[in-house]
């Protein structure tokens, strides 16, 4: 006989989500629905008819959890729309400011899931160990970035400056020094998962991965032509779940895919392991490859290269496309500039594409660790919402229709 288990909301993340479990008699989970019930925001109605400088400012505020990647998918996707080519040494110091985010907000995960995997005794020494690593990292995106949260000078055109060479030196001399300590994080944390002694094959599932660069993104791996998206009643079988669902689906050649760190991985690295467990050693993995990167662009960096483009901001209208590599995976960003305004912008953030996938993962294994499953990807739901307008009198619905962000 089956049964339903509802977890409402979701917990250890940002934003509100629920999971609905249908389990069978022994509480294995049959059919696993996860989706965002997380309000609209309207950032990306509100940033149409703006100028084009207004974009990243407005959309690096969807979360304060994943700030940078938003902004970077923002610049980058109206650098496209008006044809910019960022000089090198500002992309260098984009990449820096994603490479610390990247190894920052990984940290603050396993934070987050300290409590699935840490014994008693050792979790003052688990999270002192974050926050070690986190004062670091974050330092670099002060430095680099212009603020710890919202990184102003990171700009369409490049960045607002370059850094000093007393700040170069500074900064690779304590990333350095970081890189012992790093290691030392990565193994207790794959070591804390390991002796978790999780259900072998928990969340494995079928989907496929979906990246587009090792560490910070290329919009040529990201090919519009095979992307969709449908709207909740579309995917949900339930249709009660897909009237309260908050986000649409997005599809690649027609199917939901994983994105994050193990998907990067996965396409770029030859790791093929699966599950929540894999998730996990994943992204500590990815940590120590975040911090190499930005060690290795502190030592090539030319502090006195140019780091802005000159532009015209009026633009053609041509739709341009940000593709970054977020801590959570694929973060896309479409923007179309027409004189001097934008015309049209959408987002597509990780957490999104992996909301149809992080439900099936849970199915197979009692719905105790479904929660764990969830937690793996980190999701994040500030995300792209819909909303539906419901008559005041008979509560029938009058319009449902997608509402970014």
């Amino acid at each position: 006989m089956s049964e339903r288990v509802v977890i409402s909301p979701t917990s250890r993340q940002e934003g509100h989500a629920e999971l609905v479990m249908e389990v069978d008699d022994e509480g294995i989970v049959t059919k696993g629905r996860y989706f965002s019930i997380t309000p609209v925001r309207g950032l990306e109605k509100m940033v149409t008819g703006k100028a084009p400088e207004t974009a990243p400012v407005m959309v690096q505020r969807i979360c304060g959890v994943c700030p940078i990647p938003h902004t970077m998918a923002s610049v980058e996707a109206i650098d496209d729309s008006l044809d910019i080519e960022v000089p090198k040494a500002g992309k260098l110091l984009r990449e820096l400011v994603l490479c610390a985010h990247h190894v920052n907000s990984h940290a603050i995960h396993q934070f987050l899931i300290a409590p699935d995997i840490v014994p008693e005794e050792l979790f003052a020494t688990a999270v002192n160990s974050v926050s070690e690593v986190r004062k670091v990292v974050q330092q670099v995106v002060d430095v680099v970035g212009g603020e710890g949260i919202h990184p102003s000078d990171v700009r369409i055109g490049g960045m607002a400056d370059n850094i000093s060479e007393v700040a170069r030196k500074r900064l690779y001399a304590r990333l350095k020094q970081l890189k012992p300590k790093l290691d030392e994080h990565v193994e207790l944390i794959i070591g804390l998962v390991a002796d978790k002694g999780l259900p072998k094959g928990l969340g494995v599932h079928d989907k496929k991965p979906l990246a587009t660069d090792v560490l910070y993104g290329d919009r040529n791996n990201f090919d519009l032509d095979r992307f969709t998206e449908v709207m909740p009643e579309s995917w949900y079988d339930d249709p009660e779940i897909a009237k309260r669902a908050c986000s649409t689906i997005p599809l690649y050649d027609g199917r939901s895919v994983e994105v994050g760190p193990r998907a990067r991985m996965d396409v770029y690295q030859g790791f093929k392991d699966k599950g929540v467990v894999a998730q996990h050693v994943a992204r500590a993995l990815e940590m120590k490859s975040a911090l190499s990167r930005a060690i290795d662009i502190l030592g090539e960096l030319d502090t006195s290269a140019p780091v802005m483009a000159d532009y015209d901001i009026k633009g053609t209208n041509k739709l341009g496309v940000g593709a970054i590599e977020a801590p959570r995976g694929m973060d896309v960003h479409m923007a179309q500039v027409a004189d001097g305004k934008i015309q049209f912008y959408s987002a597509l953030v990780p957490t999104t594409w992996n909301i149809p996938t992080m439900g099936p993962a849970t199915e197979g294994f009692h719905h105790e660790f479904g929660p764990h499953v969830i937690r793996a990807y980190d999701p994040c739901l500030s995300c792209a919402t819909h909303m539906i307008v419901m008559d005041d009198e008979d509560r029938s619905i009058l319009k449902n229709e997608m509402v970014r962000i």
